[in-house]
Formats: C-alpha cells, sequence, structure tokens
C-alpha cells in the first residue's frame, strides 16, 4: 500500500512572526514540520505496516534551502519526500497550492492521501478538499480513526455530537485530526538513516503550471495589513440591587435578547 501524505514546513512556532515587504509570513529562518502533519505522517506509517508492505512519500511546496521539516518525517520512517520550491511560488493561495501539490501526486497517484484538516500558519482549511477535486477523489474530512479494508477506507468522522462513519472507495483523499494517533519519536537510527533518503526538489516548470500559481495566478492578494486593536477595558458596575436589569440591558443592546 502506497500513501502520500501533505506536510507543511512551517517558521518555528517559538519564534516571534514577523511578515516581509510583501505581507506574506517571513519564512527566511527555521522551519519545522507543522505538528498537525506528525499525526497524518504517523497514521500512515502504521496504515502501510497493517498492509504488509508499501511506502510513504512526503509531498510538501515551499523553500528548499531548509528542509528539516521534512527530514523529520523521513526520520519517523517514510520513504521519501518531494519538495517543489520555486521563487515564482511566491504569492500563492490555497487552491494555487493545491494545484502544485495535485501536480506532484498525479505523476504517481497513491492508494490514499493523507492531510492534517489545516496548517498551524494559515488555517483555511480547504486545500484538502481543493486537492481531491483536482484529482477527482473522494475526499472525506476530520477523521479521528481510519481503516482500510477490500479496496475501501473507513472512517470515523468527527462531529460536534460525536462522530459519523464513513467510507470511499481507495484512492480517496482523508483529513486526520489532533490526536487521531500518537506520533512516534524518531529514533537515533531513523535520524541517521533520514539523511540518506532522497528529497526531489522539483521547480514549477517541471509540472507544467508557470502562469497558473504565485501571485499571478492566485484569486486573492494582502494588500495592507494592520495592528489589531488592543483589547479595551470593559465597564464595571457596583450592584446596588439593579445588577440584573443593567446585565439586560446590555444583552439587549447586543441585540443577543
Amino acid at each position: 500500500m502506497n500513501v502520500v501524505v501533505c506536510v507543511k514546513q512551517i517558521p518555528d512556532p517559538a519564534a516571534p512572526a514577523s511578515l516581509d515587504p510583501s505581507f506574506n509570513l517571513d519564512r527566511s529562518g527555521k522551519l519545522i514540520l507543522d505538528e498537525a502533519d506528525t499525526y497524518g505522517v504517523e497514521m500512515a506509517l502504521q496504515l502501510v505496516d497493517a498492509a504488509g508492505g508499501g511506502e510513504v512519500t512526503i509531498v510538501s511546496m515551499g523553500s528548499a534551502a531548509d528542509v528539516a521539516g521534512l527530514r523529520t518525517a523521513l526520520a519517523m520512517g517514510a520513504a521519501k519526500a518531494v519538495i517543489v520550491s520555486d521563487d515564482g511560488l511566491r504569492g500563492t493561495d490555497a487552491l494555487g497550492t493545491a494545484k502544485v501539490l495535485a501536480a506532484v501526486i498525479r505523476r504517481d497517484l497513491p492508494d490514499l492521501v493523507l492531510c492534517a484538516t489545516e496548517s498551524s500558519d494559515g488555517y483555511t482549511g480547504t486545500l484538502p478538499v481543493q486537492l481531491a477535486e483536482l484529482l477527482g477523489l473522494p475526499s472525506i474530512t476530520f477523521a479521528k480513526a481510519v481503516r482500510i479494508a477490500d479496496g475501501t477506507v473507513r472512517v470515523d468522522r468527527q462531529t460536534e455530537a460525536g462522530y459519523d462513519e464513513v467510507s470511499a472507495p481507495l484512492p480517496a483523499v482523508v483529513t486526520v485530526t489532533a490526536g487521531v494517533v500518537e506520533p512516534r519519536y524518531a529514533s537515533f537510527k531513523g535520524i541517521m538513516a533520514a539523511k540518506s533518503k532522497p528529497v526531489e526538489i522539483l521547480s514549477v516548470a517541471d509540472l507544467g503550471l508557470a502562469g497558473e500559481v504565485g501571485s499571478a495566478g492566485a484569486r486573492q492578494a494582502i494588500t495592507s495589513v494592520e495592528a489589531a486593536e488592543a483589547r479595551q477595558a470593559g465597564e464595571k458596575h457596583v450592584d446596588d440591587g439593579d445588577g440584573a436589569q443593567k446585565i439586560v440591558e446590555f444583552l439587549e443592546s447586543l441585540k443577543v435578547l
């Protein structure tokens, strides 16, 4: 069984975030594997083990100057990684990113594609379903448990009321939630082995997407950024017997009542 896991390298959350002159997140510093993606990597490894064979491939988009985050996934047990790195990708929106990842995955369609529900530095949550649409595959989101049997993926899909039992034929795209599994720690042996595992670097031209991605192909652009207003102190009232009425009046002013 072959599984692709889409991952993202993000700036270290421990470091102060900043924007570049184009109002995009500054990614020039240390990059790490998004914690949300470790659950997908672990789930993929467990599914391949349960199937008795196959491999896990990591697919990403971003700077190839620092692939420490990809090496983390390889150290966990993934077989290889592919990253699309190109200056022409600057300003790419979520749909453009989905086009890039789809082009990579389409070269050798796997049995299953796993993604996090959303990235920790973007929070759009739209890319996985866009990816599924571009690949022409069924998609199941918010998986809290994943099982493979007889060419079908069966998922316990998390909902506000509990979970739904959903199934789809393979190949399919599935997004996993935090806590679906407990990601393993990379062993020293795994870390050393990761140094020799292949990391393929592709460009936009390699995928035939010139002019379709990057700021030229984006359907949105950031024109300005303003700091959020500081939280103002709230009003304080001493209850002289009319506290309940003041609460009612306040809620009425908000049109809650």
